[in-house]
């Protein structure tokens, strides 16, 4: 990348606030992109806005909970009114739920994991579709865990039964704009240092595996206007 690659290109990240999602906006808004910064917190999201902007980035921050889809319905609409299109959509959100038995999975965790982590990036593609082809070039990667998907691994339901579907919409949407100038992709971060993997694995030392910031960079050049591939899923080693 040439510093310049994403000069002036609009960029939304869901997830932003930590891990992940706050290392790609920080990428992103390194080279040049008006980074808009998506997540439940907006004490986290103004922290994030305040480092970005300390280094002379651009950004906008929307505070919103994707398990309410009826505040994700609107988005596509009021960028187009402030933006006029979105060149990038980073689906990185996503929440683990805990891990326990099928039976022994609360309706409410249930319902909570496959609205942030599936649902809500249907409504978002919904939502935000009609403006990725007002892009020249637009792109769309979701962060997803292939292995536990595929695996039905024990104890993982509500996570992997998500995961599995959010591949199966990502690679449906990557089908169904092969013909146009936007392009989709999966990234797997396997085993990264971030909250959720905390979470998974408590007793791990966060110091033994890679940071956030190793699996920005993929999704970061999956975000090129340069990429031509569409509809695969890049594993992070």
């Amino acid at each position: 990348m040439t510093g310049t690659d994403f000069k002036d290109r609009i960029a939304l990240i869901t997830g932003a606030s930590r891990g992940i999602g706050r290392a790609t906006a920080h990428m992103l808004a390194a080279e040049g992109a008006h980074v808009i910064l998506l997540a439940r917190s907006r004490k986290a999201l103004e922290a994030v806005n305040d480092e970005i902007t300390a280094m002379g980035g651009v950004v906008t921050i929307i505070p919103l909970n994707l398990e309410n889809g009826a505040a994700i319905d609107p988005l596509g609409p009021s960028l187009y009114e402030r933006f006029g299109r979105l060149d990038i959509f980073v689906g990185n959100a996503g929440v683990l739920g805990g891990l326990r038995p099928l039976n022994h999975i609360p309706s409410k965790t249930w319902d909570k994991v496959l609205a942030v982590n599936l649902t809500a990036n249907w409504r978002l593609i919904r939502t935000l579709d009609p403006l990725l082809h007002l892009s020249d070039a637009g792109r769309v990667v979701f962060v997803t865990s292939s292995r536990v998907a595929a695996q039905g691994r024990a104890y993982w339901a509500p996570y992997s039964v998500s995961k599995a579907g959010l591949e199966t919409l990502a690679k449906t949407y990557a089908n169904e704009t092969s013909d146009s100038p936007i392009r989709v992709n999966l990234v797997d971060p396997r085993a990264t240092a971030t909250a959720m993997r905390a979470e998974a694995f408590p007793g791990e030392d966060p110091a033994s595996i890679k940071a956030p910031e190793k699996v920005a960079e993929t999704i970061v050049k999956l975000c090129l206007p340069s990429v031509t591939e569409t509809g695969q899923t890049i594993e992070v080693g």
